[in-house]
């Protein structure tokens, strides 16, 4: 079959943001920045209090780090060294889940039951020892709110866990109380934080000048240093949920069939879980199958766009088989064109948030280069997307004498845990 080159055509405009569309983003959101920090109800950012400034970098010690932030949960001992270097001693992860062996996050399971399992693993962590006092910090990925840094609230769960007796509890209470179950009392629950703070957290114990942090990957947020009266705080500005932003009809009829109407926004236009979807609809119209899912994912995408070859096999052979159509050669030209102006608006849509960001900082605290501190699948892994979100953050930032660029950091959920343990003592 042909495509419509119409169709297409529209398809491409009403995914292209040019440079006055991406700087016009950037406003919105730094205003939206600015809103939030005045009057939260009056922003679409929650501008989410972490209670922890940045690390100097001469942090040391062992800590415990527990990352729980989905399924698999991870204690891991840590010393810091200082100098941003570090040692794993000791990594533990188990699921809280086995398929007929055991559940901890499906109906019926209760909070006891996660937690003393959450605890059985700190011990193995520590190998037996009750002595020696451990101060653990945790990085929670979940809606939480806190009032400092070693509570964290738990408002309601995501991701399909559905363990009675947490929400609305603190987590760190419910972890304590389990470790003086299993006989643990010498470790103490200090810190909680957000994944995307503990990214900000890691790479910031290792390269100055970092003020930035960025999840982009199956979702989306960022958190920046904010100055309150000359007291820094890093701020999670849920900014996923950024919806100062002109959806197309294709990003309309996503949003109308997702789990929240009408919330996260930004997350929908840009991130790993929502893209595959998005092509999907598109592509189907293209299909004359409007409205139909076929269940792409962003890997798919990634497999399409890398896909140089001369026929195409690639692109044919995946949409083959998701939607067991055969395209020839040219129509798989336009698929993976469709699919690179997909990504390419997700970079640019994430660079003109994080050019408000930067905005943001010079108005507080005027730097010269920085980097921002990125973690996650898509841009690490997604063609396209880290160089197209660099240039347009170039050209957003074209006025600044000094350069801001992007640095990967996949291992803050740990790192950036233990960090805030220590920083607690401060």
């Amino acid at each position: 079959m042909a495509f419509d080159k119409n169709l297409f055509n529209q398809m491409i405009e009403a995914l292209t943001l040019d440079d006055a569309a991406v700087e016009q983003v950037a406003q919105n959101f730094q205003q939206d920045l600015q809103t939030g920090l005045e009057d939260v109800e009056k922003s679409s950012l929650s501008m989410l209090k972490s209670y922890v400034a940045l690390p100097t970098g001469k942090e040391t010690g062992e800590y415990l780090a527990l990352d729980f932030g989905g399924t698999n949960v991870r204690v891991l001992r840590i010393r810091l060294n200082g100098g941003g270097a570090f040692d794993v001693l000791k990594k533990v992860a188990k699921p809280l889940r086995v398929e007929g062996v055991y559940d901890y996050i499906g109906a019926g399971s209760k909070a006891e039951q996660m937690f003393d399992f959450i605890a059985e693993l700190v011990d193995e962590a520590v190998e037996g020892d009750h002595q020696t006092k451990f101060l653990l910090g945790h990085t929670f990925s979940f809606p939480s709110t806190q009032t400092n840094l070693g509570n964290a609230r738990l408002l309601c769960w995501t991701k399909e866990f559905a363990t009675a007796g947490v929400e609305g509890e603190v987590v760190n209470d419910l972890l304590l109380e389990a470790l003086h179950r299993l006989g643990i009392h010498n470790v103490e629950p200090v810190a909680v934080i957000n994944d995307t703070v503990a990214v900000l957290l890691a790479a910031a114990y290792k390269q100055p000048d970092t003020y930035i942090g960025s999840i982009y990957a199956t979702g989306q947020n960022t958190c920046y240093l904010e100055q309150f009266g000359g007291h820094p705080m890093v701020l999670n500005m849920e900014s996923g949920g950024f919806n100062r932003l002109t959806p197309n009809a294709y990003d309309e009829a996503l949003d109308k069939s997702s789990e929240k109407p009408g919330l996260q926004r930004l997350e929908k236009m840009t991130s790993g879980r929502y893209m595959g979807e998005l092509f999907g609809l598109m592509l189907a119209d293209l299909l004359g199958e409007k409205g139909r899912k076929y269940g792409f994912t962003s890997i798919d995408m990634s497999n399409i766009y890398l896909d140089e070859s001369e026929d195409l096999h690639d692109v044919a052979a995946i949409i083959a088989d998701k939607t067991g159509r055969a395209l020839d050669a040219a129509d798989c030209a336009l698929v993976r064109r469709l699919v690179g102006a997909i990504i390419r608006r997700s970079a640019r849509l994430i660079a003109a948030t994080f050019a408000g960001t930067v905005r943001q900082l010079d108005t507080e605290m005027p730097v010269t280069k920085q980097h921002i501190a990125v973690d996650g699948s898509v841009y690490e892994k997604m063609p396209l997307a880290k160089d197209e979100l660099e240039r347009a953050l170039h050209t957003l930032l074209a006025g600044r004498a000094e350069p801001v660029d992007t640095i990967l950091e996949n291992g803050g959920s740990g790192l950036g845990a233990a960090i805030a343990a220590c920083m607690s003592k401060a």
